[in-house]
Formats: structure tokens, sequence, C-alpha cells
């Protein structure tokens, strides 16, 4: 069964809701706002693959994605990615 363009669009709005309702609730308030606050200022923008790039990142779990936004530990190669850049550059974070 064929998507039409409509519903393909209604798929990728969906899509960014659940991105940002769960950028925005992650448990850690540290997270909320790190992710929840690139959420408002790109979500909106993002194609298919951006959201699965987001989405990947969201499953990370907290304490492991603060210690790399911070630097306290290392960024693994499959997550130092440009999205994981970008959001670091919208917040200020200079990576080492």
């Amino acid at each position: 069964m064929a998507t039409s363009p409509q519903d393909a669009e209604i798929d990728i709005d969906a899509r960014r809701r659940r991105a940002k309702f769960r950028a925005w609730h992650r448990g850690m308030k540290e997270m909320d706002l790190l992710l929840g606050q690139y959420a408002d200022a790109h979500v909106a923008t993002m194609t298919a693959e951006d959201l699965d790039g987001f989405e990947s990142l969201l499953e990370v779990l907290d304490r492991d994605l603060f210690k790399w936004f911070t630097g306290e530990g290392p960024v693994p190669v499959d997550h130092y990615t440009p999205l994981f850049r970008a959001i670091c550059s919208h917040h200020g974070i200079k990576l080492t």
C-alpha cells in the first residue's frame, strides 16, 4: 500500500511532536534543558533522517549524555555526529 504525501507529512509531524516531548521529559533536568531547548529550536525543520539521529540520541541514558556534554567522559565514535556537535554548538559547549 502506497503512502500519500499527506500521510508522510502527518507521520513526520507526529515523530517531531514525540521527539520534542521526549527531549523535555528525560528525568534529569539538565538533560531536559539541553535536549528540550535544542528540540524547540530545531525539531520543526528536521527531516526524517535528522529525526532518526535525534531519536537515537534520545535512547542514550541521561548519565552517559551528561558525561559527554560536560566532557567528563569521551563521546563514543558512533554518537560523535554532526547532530551531537550541533547540540553542543547550540548551547555554546566547547568540545575538546
